[in-house]
């Protein structure tokens, strides 16, 4: 039992050791709340103070290079609106605004160092204006920019009623908007089927400087030639064609087409103004129409050879006739030049009537084929048929052979060979088929009435003799027993 009362005792004396360290603990733990509080309000207190000391300058960059730094926000805004003002009587109704290309970053310093007048100068000079505009885009790449999307729609306008008039453009819209069917077509009657941008045109609300926003008009203008100036070239001495086209990257055929009235001999004259600008239009309008007609279809010609004519014959086996026909057609055009057309329905009213024609093939040397060979061996024409010395030359005269030898135009019979008063020595040659030819002034002749001659065969020699006044020789063709020239037949 006195073990356990000293245990008892002990635990007692223990208890009151550690009741003595809590309270110990406890009386440090509040200080330390009270020094942490006072501590708390002290800086709040700081930082209100300081709060109040502390000033805010502008940083500001362009286009990632600084620039300077400025104290006075205001007065860089105020730099921004006159440099609006300034522009806005130059681009007159266009939505601008400056700075675009500047970054103001903000800091907050106890001691200000800013130099604002030195800043705000070089800011003066790099401040740019841009306008909100709505770019038009081929094919996703930027073509022009106009004011704003309704002057977008009025481009697109403009664009198809340079290829069209306004009612066709009315009548196309109203029909796309309905879905019946087109009324059949009436002949003599044409109209518009369709209006196609061949490229893929869209717009898009951007920022850009305001030189680069054009009106309805200009934009127009550059989408279908590409440019708004034609470049122009003025000749100097020793240009010619070929080298003026070179010098702009073109073809002289290029230049000759947008050139009109020029052509390749045209003779150049000093300080000509040539166009040296082919146009390149960015976006290429087609226009399809429909068109019906009641047409003439012509008639067909077929030649028949056979061997049971002379050759040189023809004879019509049946009179050809043409037919009729009510034909519609679809006409394409791009930026107003026909690029196609094709049938797209026909009704024949009137089928077309063959012309057949017989062609003779049997031939025989007695027998001309109509197809007259040059009778001399070279030489020149020194007088044509024609009147001359106050009477009429029935033929054609030939001088200055290489070789004297005068030869048959074609295969024929020799009618009459020798001395013919006037003509001296002549000899004529009866074809066959209606022609006959005379050769006069033969200084000797080489065939007897009755001999059949072909084609080339020699029938004397030229010369001098009966009515003439040098050596040639007189060749005259009858067709029909009507005398005709020469020169008509000859080949």
């Amino acid at each position: 039992m006195l073990w356990n009362s000293k245990n008892e005792e002990q635990e007692g004396q223990n208890f009151t050791v550690l009741s003595n360290r809590k309270s110990n603990v406890v009386k440090k733990a509040t200080i330390m709340v009270l020094l942490m509080s006072s501590l708390t309000f002290n800086m709040a207190f700081a930082n209100e103070e300081d709060n109040k000391a502390l000033k805010e300058i502008y940083h500001i960059y362009a286009e990632g290079q600084y620039i300077g730094a400025i104290s006075d926000k205001t007065e860089m805004e105020k730099l921004f609106d006159k440099k609006v003002q300034e522009s806005s009587s130059q681009y007159d109704g266009l939505q601008l605004q400056a700075g675009n290309n500047l970054k103001v970053i903000t800091e907050q310093v106890y001691t200000p160092s800013t130099n604002d007048e030195t800043t705000l100068q070089k800011l003066n000079d790099l401040i740019e204006v841009e306008a909100t505009a709505f770019a038009l885009s081929v094919n996703d790449e930027m073509a022009v920019y106009v004011k704003d999307i309704a002057t977008y729609h009025e481009v697109i306008k403009k664009l198809k009623l340079q290829f069209i008039t306004e009612e066709e453009l009315a009548t196309l819209e109203a029909r796309k908007s309905v879905t019946d069917s087109l009324p059949e077509l009436q002949t003599g009657e044409t109209r518009i089927v369709d209006l196609i941008l061949k490229q893929e045109v869209s717009g898009v609300t951007v920022d850009v400087t305001p030189e680069k926003v054009v009106s309805a008009d200009e934009a127009v203008k550059l989408l279908l030639e590409g440019t708004l100036e034609q470049e122009t070239y003025k000749v100097s001495a020793g240009d010619v064609l070929g080298n003026i086209a070179s010098k702009f990257n073109l073809t002289s055929a290029e230049l000759l087409t947008i050139n009109p009235g020029l052509t390749d001999t045209s003779v150049l004259q000093i300080n000509q103004e040539l166009n040296v600008t082919v146009l390149k239009p960015l976006i290429n309008m087609e226009v399809v129409y429909e068109k019906k007609v009641e047409e003439t279809v012509p008639h067909t010609k077929q030649v028949i050879e056979t061997d049971e004519m002379f050759k040189g014959d023809t004879k019509v086996k049946q009179e050809g006739a043409d037919g009729k026909r009510v034909a519609t057609y679809l006409i394409r055009q791009e930026n107003g030049v026909e690029i196609g057309q094709s049938l797209s329905n026909e009704t024949i009213l009137e089928q077309p009537k063959e012309h057949v024609v017989l062609k003779g093939t049997k031939v025989i040397p007695s027998r001309g084929s109509g197809v007259f060979a040059w009778p001399a061996e070279g030489g020149y024409i020194s007088s044509k048929m024609g009147y001359r010395w106050g009477r009429k030359h029935e033929g054609i005269d030939i001088a200055r052979p290489s070789g004297f030898n005068i030869k048959a135009a074609d295969n024929g019979v020799v009618e009459a060979a020798g001395w013919d008063g006037t003509y001296g020595n002549r000899v004529i040659v009866n074809h066959k088929n209606g022609y006959k030819t005379t050769y006069a002034h033969l200084s000797s002749v080489s065939v007897s009435v009755g001999d059949v001659v072909p084609q080339g065969s020699k029938l004397g020699v030229m010369g001098n003799t009966g009515r003439s006044t040098g050596t040639h020789l007189h060749f005259e063709v009858k067709k029909d027993g009507v005398t005709i020239d020469p020169l008509s037949v000859l080949k």
